[in-house]
C-alpha cells in the first residue's frame, strides 16, 4: 500500500496579514470554524511568512502585530511529503503542526497536532509489527496472533515441510560421507556444533536486518557490515576452536577441518540471512513464518556440507 502524503492531511487554519493585529485577528477568530486552530498562518498573497502559535496570540498585547509575533522559519513539507517523515519534522523542530505547501510555494494549510499524534501512533505499532517479523502492519500482526487453529496450521505447515525436506536432505549428506565418519570417528562430534554456530550466527543477523527493514536501512547498508561482522566472527571462532580441539582432544587435523568450518559457515550464513528476510519483504511473505525455517535449513545444508568437503580434503 503507497504511504499517504502530508496534503491529504492540509486543513483550513485562520490567516492574517502581518501587519494585523492581535486584537483584531482574535475578534475575527469569533464566529468562524476552521480545520485546525492549533496557529494562525500569517500570509503574503499566498506565500507563507510564517505562523503565530495559538497560545501566543491569546497571550499578546492588543496592539501587537502578527508579524513581529510569528515564527519566521517553521518547519515546511511539500504535499507529496510522506506522512511519517512530516510527523518526525515537526517533532524534531518542537511544533504542534505543520505547514503544507505545493510544489511552487503556495500555502495550503496546516496538518493539526491530532493528526500528527495518529501518525506517529500508527507508524510506531507498523515499526514494532515489522520488527517483530510482521511486514504487513500491526493489524495483520494481531490477526496473525488471534486468527483460527485452522489458519495457524495452513499459514506454518508448508515452511516446516519445507524444514523437514532440508532436514532430510541433511542427513543424505552426512550419508554421503559415511566412510569419512567411519575412518575419523571423532568428526562426528562436532556435526552439532558446527550447525548450532551458524544457526546463532544467521539468527542474531537476521534479527538485526528485520530491525532495520522496519526502521527503512536500505539493504545494502546492512549487507556490508552483517558481512564484515560474520567474518570477524568466523575468524574469532576458528582460532579459539582449533586451539581448544587441539589441546583437548590432540588432534591437529580435525581441529583445522573444524576452524575452517566454523570461519566458512559463520560467514556465508551472514549472507543467508540477511537476504532471505529481504527477500520474503520484498515479495510480500510474512518473514515470521518463512524466513527463520528457510534460513536455518540453508545454513544448516551449507554447514554439513562445507564441513564434510573441507574434511576430505584435509583428512583424505
Amino acid at each position: 500500500m503507497p504511504e499517504e502524503r502530508a496534503g491529504e492531511y492540509a486543513r483550513e487554519v485562520p490567516v492574517a496579514r502581518p501587519e494585523q493585529t492581535a486584537g483584531d485577528i482574535r475578534r475575527a477568530l469569533i464566529g468562524h470554524r476552521f480545520g485546525a486552530i492549533a496557529d494562525v498562518a500569517v500570509l503574503d498573497g499566498d506565500r507563507l511568512l510564517g505562523l503565530v502559535p495559538l497560545t501566543d496570540l491569546l497571550a499578546a498585547a492588543e496592539d501587537a502585530t502578527a508579524g513581529s509575533l510569528m515564527d519566521t522559519s517553521p518547519p515546511l513539507v511539500s504535499e507529496h511529503t510522506g506522512q511519517e517523515e512530516a510527523a518526525w519534522r515537526a517533532i524534531e523542530h518542537g511544533e504542534v503542526s505543520l505547514a503544507v505547501v505545493d510544489r511552487d510555494g503556495k500555502f495550503l494549510g496546516v496538518i493539526p497536532p491530532r493528526r500528527l499524534l495518529g501518525v506517529l501512533l500508527h507508524e510506531h505499532e507498523e515499526d514494532l509489527a515489522r520488527a517483530a517479523g510482521v511486514v504487513r502492519g500491526a493489524a495483520a500482526g494481531r490477526m496473525a496472533t488471534e486468527e483460527r487453529v485452522s489458519r495457524r496450521y495452513q499459514h506454518r505447515l508448508p515452511w516446516l515441510l519445507v524444514g523437514l525436506a532440508g532436514a532430510l536432505l541433511s542427513a543424505g549428506v552426512i550419508g554421503r560421507f559415511e566412510q569419512s565418519l567411519e575412518r575419523n570417528v571423532i568428526l562426528a562430534f562436532f556435526v552439532p556444533a558446527v550447525v548450532y554456530m551458524a544457526d546463532a550466527v544467521g539468527t542474531q543477523t537476521e534479527t538485526l536486518v528485520v530491525r532495520g527493514l522496519s526502521l527503512g536501512v536500505p539493504v545494502r547498508r546492512v549487507v556490508r557490515g552483517e558481512a564484515l561482522t560474520g567474518l570477524l566472527i568466523g575468524i574469532t571462532l576458528s582460532i579459539v576452536s582449533f586451539a581448544m580441539v587441539l589441546m583437548i582432544w590432540g588432534d591437529r587435523e580435525v581441529a583445522t577441518v573444524l576452524g575452517l568450518t566454523l570461519f566458512g559457515a559463520c560467514s556465508t550464513a551472514t549472507v543467508v540471512a540477511v537476504m532471505l528476510p529481504w527477500a520474503f519483504s520484498r515479495f510480500g511473505f510474512d518473514p515470521a513464518f518463512g524466513s527463520g525455517p528457510l534460513a536455518t535449513v540453508l545454513q544448516d545444508l551449507v554447514s554439513i556440507a562445507l564441513y564434510f568437503a573441507i574434511a576430505v580434503a584435509v583428512l583424505g
